[in-house]
This record gives structure tokens, sequence and C-alpha cells, in this order.
């Protein structure tokens, strides 16, 4: 008798086969999981089987920097396999979600503090309808070219940079009563995250957050500029997000 894990593995890969008869271009994003790049590996491996040789392929803002964020590094990592494989390919790097803030906007309303510890350097928060937007515009390109394009890097970043005490303020004026920013404190989000999510994830979460508090999200010069221009239209900001919250 087979192990129960060889088998699930084989069902997972033939229906990887299976979705990808007849594909071109691929689109990858994996879950933040403990085999993410496995995953991601095997994914590659068999779209390359598969005869699919263009890929867009959804990576982290910093992925080369903030090499001790597990899910960040594994992304690094990952980036390297379309251009060894001979992928055409596009590499999204999107900051920080702003929809995450959905997890924490019933603490804001109702204990008037933003306990996110996002630090003072400030992080371009980014809304998904926009990376999503900027994927699709990706895909199609990809897709419709007569030839194999280069790979090529994209952040994806929000309109603003925003610190702790900056969406604090937007919270305040939203609300209209004072939100207070919670502080510099990864340790307490950690303490927090645990009791929803796994040990291992809330203390990842946490060197995470560390590295928003020691480094930020800050774009590079022209990053916002050409992401607005592929699109035609402004970038989401927190400000929306959190009116309509």
């Amino acid at each position: 008798m087979q192990p129960a894990w060889t088998s699930s593995k084989a069902i997972y890969i033939d229906s990887l086969r299976r979705a990808f008869a007849g594909v071109d271009t691929l689109f990858l994003l994996n879950a933040v999981t403990g085999d993410e790049f496995t995953q991601a590996l095997i994914t590659l491996n068999v779209a390359r089987e598969a005869g699919i040789d263009r890929v867009v392929y959804l990576s982290v803002f910093d992925a080369d920097k903030a090499v001790n964020v597990p899910h960040f590094d594994v992304k690094f990592a990952a980036e390297h396999m379309p251009e060894t494989l001979g992928f055409s390919a596009t590499i999204l790097r999107p900051a920080y979600f702003i929809d995450n803030e959905v997890m924490i906007a019933d603490v804001v309303r109702k204990h008037n503090v933003y306990p996110m510890p996002i630090g003072s350097k400030g992080v371009a928060m980014v809304e998904a309808r926009d990376i999503a937007e900027i994927a699709a515009i990706e895909l199609i390109r990809r897709d419709r070219a007569s030839g194999k394009l280069s790979v090529e890097t994209i952040n994806i970043v929000g309109p603003d940079i925003l610190t702790g005490a900056d969406v604090a303020a937007i919270w305040t004026e939203v609300l209209g009563c004072p939100i207070a920013y919670g502080g510099d404190d990864p340790g307490g989000f950690e303490a927090s995250m645990a009791n929803f999510m796994s040990e291992w994830m809330a203390y990842e979460m946490r060197i995470m957050a560390e590295r928003y508090v020691s480094d930020g999200m800050i774009p590079q010069e022209g990053d916002r500029e050409r992401l607005i221009k592929m699109p035609g239209r402004d970038l989401h900001s927190y400000r929306e997000t959190a009116l309509a919250g």
C-alpha cells in the first residue's frame, strides 16, 4: 500500500498536469505555508513540462532584502526559477496589502487604537484591486507577445507612504473620534496573532513587523508613476478603504 502522502502528492501533480493542458501563460500565487517553496518549484516544473513558457509570479516587496522573513525569502528564491528555466516572466512585488487591515478594523473601532506595528519609516500600502489589475495587464501582455519577452520585476505600491501615526490619523478623521497608534511592538503583535493562527506563523508575522519598523516599505523612484500609467488611473488609497469599511 502506498503511503497517504505519496498518493496525495500524485493527485496534486496530476491535477496540475490536467489544469495546464492547452495553457500558454501562467499566473502563479502560492499561499504562505510551510511548503510554499516546494509548491512553487513543482508548479513551475510541471508548467514547463506542459509547454507553458510565459509566467507572472506574485512575489513580495523587498523580497531580496528582507531575507530573514521566511515567506519573503521563499519568494525571493522562487523568483530565480523563471529565468533559470527559460520562462518569459514578470515578477510582481506588492507591498503590504491594505486589505489585510480588515483583521484589525474592529480593534480600531472598539478600542480606539490602531494596533499594527508598522513603524515610522513608512509603508506604501497597496490595495488588492490594484495588484489584480496590474497582474492582468502583465498576463495579457505576456500572452499576446509575438516572441519571448525578457524577465521583468515590478514593484506594486500604493499612492501614499504611511506611518503608524499616519494611519491612526486617517482613522481619526474617518471615525470622528481620536484613534491612537499602538506603537512599535512586534512582540505584542506576535502574541495577538497567536490567538488565531499557528505559533510559527505568528512568529513570522512578528519578524515581518520588525522589518516594517526597521526599514519600512519605501517605493523606488518611478514606481508609482509606472503603476498609474499601466491602468491609466490613480491608485486606490488607504483612506478609500477606511471610508468603505
